[in-house]
């Protein structure tokens, strides 16, 4: 059977190793308990957390178990990694209904059943935590000197770093050696944003314990420029179809640039690595295949296969020159609003296409706006039921969104 580390490696997971040989050994020998934190700072998880996911389930195929553990008690912290500023503070409440939705998306994609994964919860000790115990038994283990050579803290040193967020190392840390103790969890992975904080989970254990524990960084979802993926003009893509429909998740990866698409293929997707390599080889027009098949493989993870069918299909109708597709992402409008006429712009705002007017008109003014095929001329042009064509006005915004207005 194929050692799951090199699985990682081959499909483009791996950034670093703590122990890389040694890693691989324990992978190849015996079932290894291992863990990943998901800080509930929103109510959904986002394209950037699925591939940590994909991960996971990799290492679960492989007869590995995972402990999903969601950062009730860190987030009340809040990790300074990324962070220009300290993160808004958040209640307790909000944090623990952002925890339960995070529960159910991971279940969608790891089996926690009879055992084989677990769920924890790290608010279940730290906020039970004796604070004078806590300096003495873990804060001892600790560098000062070492801890202010971490990315995450040399970032944040000119404007400002809180004695909260400098706190946020050693829960994490305290997180690996209660996982350890509780559940016999050996390793800890996460993305390489994380590998300060992986490094001090691993040493506490050595040091507090004298047992062995290992960390594993993953790349970070970024784009053949350095840039990270998963984010639009719109903000994050979610995992959420209420907060990401299916149809803008699939175009999403649809419109990927070419050089991307080998690397996405391999990590977001189930498909053996010589299809990924084939198609990842594709030149001129073809690569457009490969597109669509990440976008439709994609899709079916997040969403399932009806949903990614429905997209899919949605897509070839607007692509092919067809008339506005059932499956496109569509909003309600009053049929009286469109009787009395909107704007372009007004139009653009009801379906939630900018953010700005100041957008929409540089938008018209580029000719980056068509009304039912027809480029609009003027932001203030306007748009009445002569209009409406098998009961919607479809509106395209550039050269791959569409949108429907529904009149009802």
């Amino acid at each position: 059977m194929t050692n799951v580390y090199d699985i990682l490696k081959e499909r483009g997971f791996i950034e670093a190793c703590t122990h890389e040989n040694e890693v691989r050994e324990l992978l190849g020998k015996e079932s290894v308990t291992f863990y990943i934190g998901f800080d509930p700072t929103a109510d959904s998880l986002t394209a950037g957390h699925f591939l940590t996911i994909m991960a996971m389930s990799h290492m679960q195929r492989a007869g590995h178990r995972p402990i999903a553990l969601i950062g009730g008690g860190t987030t009340l912290i809040g990790d300074p990694t990324g962070k220009t500023d300290m993160r808004k503070m958040m209640s307790a409440e909000q944090i623990n209904q952002n925890g339960e939705k995070f529960k159910k998306q991971l279940s969608r994609f790891i089996d926690f059943s009879d055992g084989k994964a677990l769920m924890i919860n790290n608010a279940d000790w730290l906020t039970k935590l004796n604070y004078i115990d806590f300096l003495r038994d873990i804060g001892v283990h600790f560098s000062v000197n070492r801890m202010l050579t971490a990315e995450c803290y040399k970032s944040r040193m000119e404007k400002g770093l809180t004695f909260l967020e400098f706190n946020y190392m050693l829960m994490q840390s305290y997180d690996f050696l209660e996982l350890n103790r509780r559940f016999g969890c050996k390793m800890q992975l996460g993305g390489s944003d994380q590998w300060s904080n992986i490094i001090g989970g691993v040493e506490l254990i050595r040091r507090a314990d004298g047992k062995d524990a290992y960390g594993l960084t993953f790349k970070l979802l970024t784009n053949s420029q350095g840039v990270k993926m998963g984010k639009t003009v719109a903000g994050a893509v979610w995992l959420d179809p209420e907060k990401t429909s299916p149809y803008d998740f699939y175009q999403y990866w649809r419109n990927v640039d070419d050089a991307d698409v080998e690397k996405c293929l391999g990590l977001l997707t189930y498909l053996p690595m010589e299809e990924v390599r084939r198609l990842g080889a594709l030149e001129g027009a073809e690569i457009n295949k490969a597109k669509e098949i990440l976008a439709y493989e994609l899709t079916k993870i997040v969403h399932g296969e009806e949903e990614a069918k429905k997209a899919q299909e949605a897509a070839r109708s607007l692509f092919g020159g067809e008339k506005s597709s059932d499956n496109t992402p569509s909003t309600d409008i009053d049929a009286k609003t469109i009787e009395s006429g909107i704007t372009v712009i007004e139009a653009l705002e009801y379906a939630k296409l900018i953010s700005t007017r100041s957008e929409g008109r540089r938008l018209i003014q580029q000719g980056g706006v068509k009304i039912n095929g027809k480029k609009a001329e003027a932001f203030d042009s306007m748009i009445t039921s002569e209009d409406v064509k098998d009961g919607c006005i479809l509106i395209q915004k550039g050269k791959k969104v569409y949108h429907r207005l529904k009149v009802r």
